[in-house]
């Protein structure tokens, strides 16, 4: 009987484990999904972080290109594996499968709160922004739950025959690569970005009204004699001593100082800041964000070139914004297309502001008024 009852309770704990892991993984995927050059970005950023480091340096700057793909097949992977889970199938492998992606998610989080070289590590996309404690709490939690199921996989029961049981595999593959593939020629279905419609550009750009800024402590060498020495501000020698350099050490960290667009400006041919000037116009414009020259020019160009022709005749200002003025002027020149001006942007920034390449912005003032990703320049007005 005491038997039996154990079995009971490490059935119920197992199933318990089982849902609460496969919803998980599940939501996590999907929440990716949407924005799946979001995680790619991420991506890219571990990979340089780890390549200034010095580790592997030219294989971490070869795998910087392939982020965007290792970013499907990972979202992918995570919902496959969460509807595997809940349904029962390939048990062993699902749970082997399972542990080897928390122990990989549990040594990225870990780096992302000890290292301090990369402030999120993006494992609910942009949409659910968690704290790296939180990240690498999480990620323990479910380390545990895997274990469990793995250790204990014979209380997972199969919930379909394996015929079906495959089809659902497939299926959820099939539906989450076709999600991706959609938003990578459209836009995220939601948009949680500091760019969405009907945000302030400038007033994003301000520092945040509660922000504590960083405290750091000033010390001054000088030289004198051939022997250096560190002065405090409060204390500084005389003019017998020759000033050698500043060193500052941060004391107290800040909190909630980092505007949510803190690198954006548009800067023109001349290397003029135009940032306020264009986006403080009451009237309405567009915005088309090129981070560099797209090959798939033809399956937008039209379109866009219609939109060029109806900018005239309404008076409305077009503006490119690129990171790479040459190559744009060039194109633009190449393809007959007349817009006011090319401005320069951060790469940085523009990845953010563009999900796709190109995007179009409608904007009165500083106001975003509509977006559209580039198989969607046929819809703007």
């Amino acid at each position: 009987k005491a038997n039996n009852q154990i079995k009971i309770i490490m059935k119920i704990a197992v199933t318990t484990a089982r849902i609460l892991t496969g919803l998980l993984f599940i939501f996590s995927g999907l929440v990716k999904a949407i924005d799946p050059r979001g995680l790619a970005y991420k991506m890219e950023e571990f990979f340089e972080a780890w390549s200034n480091a010095g580790f592997m340096k030219g294989m971490m700057e070869s795998l910087s290109h392939y982020s965007l793909s290792f970013s499907i097949i990972m979202i992918t992977l995570e919902v496959v594996v969460g509807v595997a889970l809940l349904i029962g199938w390939q048990k062993k492998l699902t749970t082997w499968i399972l542990l080897l992606l928390m122990l990989f998610f549990t040594f990225l989080t870990s780096y992302v709160l000890f290292s301090g070289k990369i402030r999120a590590c993006g494992c609910f996309g942009d949409c659910i922004p968690l704290t790296p404690v939180q990240t690498f709490t999480k990620d323990i939690i479910l380390l545990v739950l895997v274990l469990l199921l793995l250790f204990k996989s014979k209380y997972i029961t199969p919930v379909a025959k394996p015929f079906f049981s495959f089809l659902y595999i497939l299926l959820a593959t099939l539906l989450t690569l076709a999600l991706q593939f959609y938003v990578l020629k459209h836009l995220p279905l939601k948009d949680c970005l500091p760019y969405k419609k009907g945000s302030d550009i400038l007033k994003s750009r301000e520092m945040p009204a509660d922000a504590v800024q960083d405290k750091f402590e000033f010390v001054f060498v000088y030289e004198k004699d051939g022997v250096k020495k560190d002065f405090p501000v409060s204390a500084l020698p005389d003019s017998t001593w020759k000033f050698v350099e500043r060193k500052q050490t941060l004391i107290e960290k800040g909190k909630n100082n980092i505007p949510l667009i803190n690198d954006f400006s548009l800067t023109d041919a001349d290397g003029v800041d135009q940032t306020d000037s264009i986006l403080s116009n009451p009237a309405e414009y567009y915005l088309l964000f090129i981070k560099e020259v797209p090959d798939n020019t033809e399956e937008w160009l039209t379109a866009f070139k219609k939109i060029s022709t109806s900018a005239v005749v309404q008076i409305k200002k077009l503006y490119v914004v690129t990171a790479q003025r040459t190559a744009v002027e060039k194109f633009m020149l190449k393809n007959a297309i007349s817009v006011d001006k090319v401005l320069t942007c951060d790469a940085t920034a523009i990845k953010t502001a563009a999900r796709t390449n190109p995007t179009l912005y409608k904007m009165k003032g500083a106001i975003v008024q509509e977006k559209w990703g580039w198989a969607d320049f046929g819809k703007a007005n």
